[in-house]
């Protein structure tokens, strides 16, 4: 019997993703819990940022506000991009179906007490975003065209070749480059076509849509749309997301306050319980550590902080000053887990436990789902609404990653640039056809893999991010 081809795609990488996932996702059994060490990686990384740069996420919040609203811009500073074009870019990459569905199923796992820890790794998580920024715009290269290219594969190599090591750099960028290519290609390209074809199914009739067995169909159509846009580069790209960034937030955040204020007579509980249960360990899995470590790895996978990959936005940014785009880049953290996905864990704790929703066999975006529907019987359609723009809007952003990973690779030039942007658009309607989860799962893990040595490097580079921020921030001081 001959094998299809996405069966002879399973077959064949399936054995591999788990290995490299067994690899990646490795964990340590700690006081009963096992923990992946990919997450203790990150968070401890955005623990020492936090403390080494002075609580730089709580004293430069206001100031990041200021950057993303335009008071200090530089019209004549080298770039393609304002700050808050990066920002919205950035964000567009890492607000996901995830931070409506993946906050339910942390708070099912790891109990209330979940959402204080992915709440407190949304704040460490800031203080790393700022470092990689800082670093991607510093040590960004500026290419004949006038476009700009920056990212950690560009201060990796910069970091041994400044002590004499061009070769250990070189490799270390190549790796980097490499597997964001590969890393982009699942996690933010056939998951979120995946994804965004689900809801469309959804809101347009679910099992008797007429799209329902018409993947190919929709894949094309959303294939062709971001063609549309990526074509024009990080500018078409950033001037869509600083259109639906917004957009696409403010529906998801003014229905979710609505389900929360319609469900206030249970906030004070839920709140006491989120406290109680992350430090008294009657959490669902795993007491007190339970909690934190699912909390804290729904907010790695949310913000994505110590990959690198914002990092590659951000370097567009019009600046001359390495550290404001980092500090600009805390309101990415801030937006993706510190506000979307607190307010998805109020939902779920001030409606989907109380009214038994919770381990009624529903889970992820459907769980959450159920919990806005109890108040609304229409609002599964806003979510799916939400839920398909985000995913659009992620597979803009990861197309820009891809390129900059792929123009590292081979080079620059606009027919390289063309040939990346149709494979990625070619796999965007492959996401809509078929079920690969050995391509899913491989691409994942060389997403997450890309952490080590990125966390490394920011490790390295920590003393240099402290001056350059030590250093804007007095000028800034000195001229106001």
């Amino acid at each position: 019997m001959s094998l299809s081809p996405d069966q002879w795609v399973e077959a064949q990488l399936g054995p591999i993703a788990e290995a490299l996932s067994s690899i990646v996702f490795y964990t340590v059994p700690i006081a009963g819990t096992d923990v992946p060490l990919i997450v203790i990686w990150t968070a401890v990384a955005g623990l020492f940022f936090t403390f080494y740069l002075r609580l730089i996420n709580v004293r430069a919040l206001w100031l990041a506000i200021r950057h993303a609203r335009g008071d200090f811009a530089d019209p004549d500073a080298r770039g393609e991009i304002s700050h808050f074009k990066a920002v919205a870019t950035a964000v567009s990459g890492t607000v996901g179906v995830g931070n409506i569905g993946g906050v339910a199923v942390a708070i099912s796992l790891g109990g209330p007490g979940a959402a204080f820890w992915l709440f407190i790794a949304g704040l460490l998580s800031m203080s790393t975003k700022l470092v990689e920024c800082t670093l991607g715009v510093k040590y960004r290269r500026y290419n004949a065209d006038g476009s700009v290219s920056g990212g950690p594969m560009f201060y990796m190599e910069a970091y041994f070749r400044e002590r004499g090591w061009p070769g250990i750099g070189k490799g270390f960028g190549t790796f980097y480059a490499l597997a964001l290519v590969i890393g982009c290609l699942g996690i933010g390209n056939m998951f979120q076509s995946n994804q965004a074809f689900a809801q469309f199914v959804v809101i347009t009739g679910g099992e008797t849509s007429f799209f329902a067995d018409r993947g190919w169909l929709f894949g094309l159509a959303l294939a062709a749309v971001i063609a549309a846009v990526i074509i024009g580069g990080i500018r078409s790209i950033a001037q869509v997301a600083a259109v639906l960034v917004p957009v696409m937030g403010l529906i998801y955040v003014i229905a979710a306050v609505v389900v929360i204020g319609l469900s206030a007579e249970h906030l004070p509980a839920a709140l006491a319980l989120v406290v109680s249960e992350a430090f008294t360990g009657q959490a669902a899995s795993g007491g007190i550590l339970g909690a934190m470590v699912i909390g804290f790895q729904r907010a790695l996978f949310s913000n994505e902080a110590g990959i690198g990959s914002a990092s590659i936005a951000h370097s567009a940014v019009k600046t001359e000053q390495p550290a404001s785009e980092g500090i600009t880049a805390l309101l990415e953290p801030f937006i993706d887990t510190v506000i979307v996905c607190s307010l998805s864990s109020l939902v779920v704790l001030t409606t989907a436990i109380p009214q038994g929703l919770m381990g009624s066999g529903l889970a992820g975006i459907e769980l959450t789902s159920a919990a806005f529907a109890w108040h609304f019987a229409w609002a599964p359609y806003v979510i799916a609404v939400a839920a398909l723009l985000f995913a659009f809007s992620s597979a803009l952003a990861w197309s820009y990653y891809g390129l900059k990973g792929w123009t590292y690779l081979l080079g620059e030039g606009r027919v390289k640039s063309i040939v990346f942007q149709m494979i990625f658009c070619a796999f965007i309607a492959l996401g809509c056809m078929l079920e690969l989860r050995a391509v899913l799962d491989f691409s994942d893990a060389m997403t997450f893999l890309i952490a080590l040595p990125n966390v490394l490097m920011l490790y390295l580079f920590a003393p240099l991010v402290r001056r350059e921020v030590n250093r804007y921030l007095a000028d800034i001081k000195a001229n106001q």
